[in-house]
């Protein structure tokens, strides 16, 4: 038996890498879905909404909030992604990617406008960017980093 995976190690450690980071990148996928899902629920009450501005009757100051995520493709979502190109369709694995990243980038402003002691966010707006095309010589996305930033209201006493 051990003869037979000594003779094959060129074909069994690139299988059993592959496993491996599929294993790896869907346990790491799946736990930080269910902390975006928990601090989804916990910040309901703080709505960031897109309107410039917002009729309101107190006094308010306002004030820039931030956040930011990057986030990597593991290897495995990246060779799917690769064959996905070369057959067309749908890149679901680059979808999860850009949708964990803007989920994260809308809860770190929505963190920042909480300690702040806002009540709202306004004029709120998202971009995003991929990391590492440029820099490394496939030319394949490495990450996609999000960043939303907005106007928190905090009303005056």
């Amino acid at each position: 038996m051990s003869e037979f995976l000594l003779q094959n190690l060129n074909f069994i450690l690139p299988f059993f890498l592959l496993i491996l980071g599929y294993s790896a990148g869907s346990i790491a996928e799946k736990r930080h879905y269910r902390s975006i899902e928990r601090r989804e629920q916990k910040f309901l009450a703080l709505p960031a909404v897109t309107l410039k501005d917002v009729q309101d009757n107190e006094k308010t100051s306002g004030q820039l909030v931030i956040g930011n995520a990057v986030i990597s493709i593991d290897y495995f979502k990246r060779a799917l992604a690769i064959l996905r190109n070369i057959f067309g369709g749908r890149v679901a694995s680059y979808e999860s990617l850009v949708d964990r990243a803007r989920r994260e980038a809308i809860l770190r402003m929505k963190e920042e406008a909480a300690k702040a002691g806002a009540h709202i966010i306004v004029n709120m707006r998202i971009e995003t960017s991929a990391i590492g095309q440029s820099a490394n010589r496939k030319k394949q996305i490495g990450s996609v980093e999000a960043i939303a930033y907005g106007t928190a209201l905090i009303k005056q006493a």
